[in-house]
C-alpha cells in the first residue's frame, strides 16, 4: 500500500496581495478588458478623424483646461494611492484609513471636474459625429471614474467598522493597483480628445 504525504495548510492564509491574490487576477482581466474597449473608441475615434477633411466637425476644439486640470489632478493623485497601496501591504489600519479618505476626496473631485469637462466641449452628444464619439469616450472614462470612486468610498467605510480582515488590506491594494489602470487610461485619452482636433 503506498502512502499519500499529506500536509497541513490551516495556518496558510487565506489572502494574498498582487500576483498571490486570486482578486489580483480579476482586476487585472477587467483591465485588459477595458483596456481594449477604450482602444476600440479610440480606434473609432481615430477612423472619423481620418475620412473627415475637417475635425472637428463644425464646432471649434474642446475647451483644454478641464481635461488639463483632471490630468494633473490624476497625476498627483499617483503619490497618495502608492502610499495606501503600501499601508494596506504594511496592514497599517490607521494609515490605510487616512490614505483611503485622501483618495475618496480626490476620486470626488475628478468626478467634479469630468463634470466640468462635459460642459466645455463646446459640443452636444447629438450634433454629429464628432460630439457623438467625443462624449462616448469622455462618458467611458468617467464610467471609470464613477466605479473606482464607489469602491474606494465602500472599502473606505468598512476599514471604520468590526469588519476589518486581512482581507479587507487585500482589497484595498487591489484597489490602489485599478487606479493606477484609471489615471493612465486617461493620459493616453487626454492626447486624443485634445490633441487630435488641434492638428
Amino acid at each position: 500500500m503506498k502512502q499519500r504525504s499529506v500536509h497541513d495548510v490551516s495556518q496558510l492564509p487565506t489572502y494574498g496581495f498582487g500576483s498571490t491574490s486570486p482578486i489580483w487576477w480579476g482586476t487585472l482581466g477587467f483591465v485588459a478588458l477595458e483596456g481594449t474597449g477604450f482602444a476600440l473608441a479610440a480606434g473609432a475615434y481615430l477612423y472619423l478623424w481620418q475620412v473627415n477633411g475637417q475635425w472637428p466637425l463644425s464646432v471649434p476644439p474642446p475647451s483644454h483646461w478641464p481635461g488639463t486640470v483632471m490630468l494633473i489632478l490624476l497625476l498627483a493623485s499617483l503619490w497618495p494611492n502608492v502610499l495606501v497601496d503600501r499601508a494596506a501591504r504594511d496592514q497599517h489600519l490607521g494609515r490605510v484609513r487616512l490614505w483611503l479618505i485622501v483618495m475618496s476626496v480626490l476620486g470626488l473631485v475628478a468626478v467634479g471636474i469630468r463634470a466640468w469637462e462635459f460642459a466645455h466641449l463646446n459640443v452636444r452628444w447629438d450634433t454629429n459625429a464628432y460630439g457623438s464619439i467625443t462624449w462616448f469616450v469622455l462618458g467611458l472614462h468617467a464610467t471609470h471614474l464613477i466605479t473606482d470612486l464607489g469602491d474606494t468610498v465602500v472599502l473606505t467605510a468598512l476599514m471604520f467598522t468590526r469588519h476589518v480582515t486581512g482581507k479587507r488590506y487585500s482589497d484595498v491594494s487591489d484597489n490602489a493597483f485599478y487606479w493606477y489602470f484609471v489615471v493612465a487610461s486617461w493620459a493616453a485619452l487626454y492626447a486624443l480628445l485634445y490633441g487630435v482636433p488641434r492638428l
